[in-house]
């Protein structure tokens, strides 16, 4: 695939891009997908082909990756937070007390690869008239009730970043929808505003899914599903192997079909199993260890520790156990005796 565009010499955009997207709308059942250079660029573009900037405020959670605030105050709106729940999703019953006129949009974010719940949040949206852009970054392939996130909301945006359970050979991003109107106008903008090369539209931007790396995530998008369920098996393991331990382990909502992009496993000894587990030689990580409004960039927004309890302590006690497509049983149990002798060295 990849010889076959350098031979074409089409790099940017052309039938590799409109392939790829074509498969990846047909997979969730949209009638759009376009694809861009990032997941942040998909979000940003998507909040700048709806009319949001300056003087709207824009609804997500402070426990996601920097990139999801960002886009809202690329595009000039107000980054707004509401706490996430046990899960670490948004928190609907606290979205009444947080939306108000100025509210153009809401955010939630699948974290981890498990659906926010997203009738709540949609209820919510609906009633105030706000659009609803789902950060689906971690989360492709993932279902809410049999219906793939993404299609939810007006969109859905997805990162193609190498460490996503679809990635690349670099960064991209695609966002998907049924509103044509959209579609369009995200194909305008990603492209410099240019209606074609001589005609300029509106001040845009480069952010062009290139054809090498579409190519690439056509020949990966074969094994998604495979990927998805190794993920899921990965899971189902953990949750069995630690099920006895003093650990906070995910619990699967009714409906949840999660693909675990990370398995976020929580204990108020957290810095101490990490280190336990590095001199083992198995790799762990944080998902995120500073919440987002306590980030120096966030600092006008004026949030203050506490603000968000739940997502603080979350952000305190998590750890990402490796969960990747690939690992083998014995890889696994050799993490879960780990813990095991962690636990059983700390009593």
């Amino acid at each position: 695939m990849i010889s076959a565009v350098i031979d074409s010499g089409e790099f940017i955009l052309g039938p590799s891009v409109q392939q790829f997207e074509a498969s990846v709308a047909d997979y969730h059942g949209a009638l759009c997908a376009v694809g861009v250079g990032s997941g942040l660029d998909a979000i940003a573009l998507t909040l700048r082909a709806l009319d949001i900037g300056p003087g709207d405020d824009v609804i997500t959670v402070p426990n996601s990756f920097v990139a999801t605030a960002a886009a809202i105050d690329l595009v000039g709106a107000n980054i707004v937070f509401v706490d996430v729940d046990e899960e670490m999703t948004m928190n609907p019953d606290l979205l009444a007390d947080t939306i108000t006129p100025r509210t153009r949009a809401i955010i939630p974010v699948h974290l981890t690869g498990r659906p926010a719940p997203m009738e709540a949040i949609m209820y919510h949206a609906d009633r105030y008239g706000a659009h609803v852009i789902e950060d689906c970054a971690q989360a492709i392939g993932a279902k809410l009730n049999g219906m793939p996130v993404g299609r939810f909301g007006i969109a859905g945006c997805f990162s193609l970043h190498p460490l996503k359970n679809l990635g690349g050979c670099g960064d991209g991003g695609i966002v998907i929808t049924d509103d044509n109107r959209l579609a369009d106008r995200l194909r305008l903008l990603r492209n410099h505003g240019l209606r074609d090369r001589n005609t300029c539209l509106t001040w845009g931007h480069n952010s062009r899914l290139d054809s090498v790396q579409a190519a690439i995530l056509r020949a990966r998008f074969a094994h998604l599903p495979q990927w998805t369920e190794q993920h899921r098996r990965n899971a189902t393991f953990y949750l069995s192997a630690l099920r006895d331990l003093p650990l906070r382990l995910p619990k699967d909502r009714p409906g949840e079909y999660c693909v675990w992009y990370a398995f976020v496993v929580r204990t108020s000894q957290r810095d101490r199993l990490q280190e336990f587990l590095r001199e083992r030689g198995i790799e762990s990580l944080v998902h995120y260890p500073i919440p987002v409004h306590l980030q120096p960039a966030a600092a006008k927004l004026a949030y203050f520790r506490g603000a968000f309890p739940v997502c603080e302590a979350q952000a305190d006690t998590m750890l990402s156990l490796p969960i990747r497509h690939g690992l083998t049983t014995g890889e696994m149990e050799y993490v879960a005796t780990a813990i095991s002798d962690f636990f059983s060295s700390t009593t």
